[in-house]
């Protein structure tokens, strides 16, 4: 019998942490968002955004702009925000319009805000294998999970199918922290299920609705979906087909109700954590 990974008992635990600490806290958390143009996928992250933060007492400061917005708009409204010290946490929706070097802005943030860790600085002390700070939130929120169900991953055959720095390299870094023997696939490479089919835990986050069934696993395979894309009835799931999977993997975790509701607690606990 597949096992499914509903994130809610974890969503639940973390929710009453995390509202315990609000309530030690002598000001409002408050979290600052910059969003360039209304692209639908931005727009529903920040739905999201707010109805967690509501629930927890974080305040949500948006400051939006049009799509022709230029980059020095952005960097002021940036250099005013990291001033101000009642913000506790900066986060900066993408893609950006080509008009808007990414690059530029990520080395605006300042670094003890930048609770997305778009910052180089912090993406590096990710990748030089220190792990005490700022994290990718997809990537941690797939390790909480997982640690939340008691699997172990020491010792374990991983394979994660995504190659990118907000998933695949700082995942990689977490799973290695644990001595795990990671396997990272990506556009490149050939005969996929020669790599999935031995692993014991998958982590997946190709952005393909529904591409992966049950001929890319073993029936002990773990597989821990991270991706979001619209399948042909344009409902966003996740890159597993889990119709096909469930019954004959040993366990997943569903879109929705997954690794997405997880994300965005622990941006809003490292919002929080800035007051502390």
């Amino acid at each position: 019998m597949t096992k499914i990974l509903y994130a809610k008992g974890y969503v639940d635990k973390k929710s009453k942490e995390l509202r315990d600490k609000i309530e030690k806290l002598k000001e409002n958390p408050i979290i600052s968002i910059i969003r360039v143009g209304d692209d639908y996928g931005s727009l529903a992250y920040l739905k999201g955004i707010k109805k967690s933060a509501e629930k927890l007492g974080v305040e949500v400061d948006v400051n939006e702009f049009p799509i022709d917005a230029s980059e020095e708009q952005i960097l002021e409204r940036l250099k005013k925000l990291n001033q101000d010290e009642k913000i506790g946490g900066i986060l900066v929706f993408r893609p950006l319009p080509e008009s808007i070097n990414e690059d530029v802005i990520s080395l605006a943030i300042d670094p003890k805000k930048d609770v997305d860790c778009m910052s180089p600085i912090n993406r590096s002390k990710v990748y030089s294998g220190h792990l005490d700070g700022f994290i990718p939130l997809a990537s941690k929120a797939a390790r909480e999970l997982l640690d939340f169900y008691d699997y172990e991953l020491t010792g374990k055959d991983v394979v994660i199918i995504n190659h990118s720095n907000v998933v695949g390299k700082p995942l990689a870094m977490i799973l290695l922290s644990e001595l795990a023997t990671v396997t990272v696939c990506h556009e490149g490479t050939r005969d996929l299920k020669k790599y999935t089919k031995s692993a014991h835990i998958i982590f997946t986050a190709m952005g393909i609705a529904e591409i992966l069934d049950e001929t890319y696993f073993n029936e002990d395979a773990v597989v821990i979906d991270i991706g979001t894309s619209k399948n042909k009835e344009g409902k966003y799931r996740g890159d597993l087909d889990e119709k096909s999977v469930n019954g004959k993997i040993g366990a997943f975790s569903p879109v929705p109700g997954g690794i997405g509701s997880i994300t965005n607690l622990l941006l809003l606990e490292n919002v929080i954590n800035y007051y502390l």
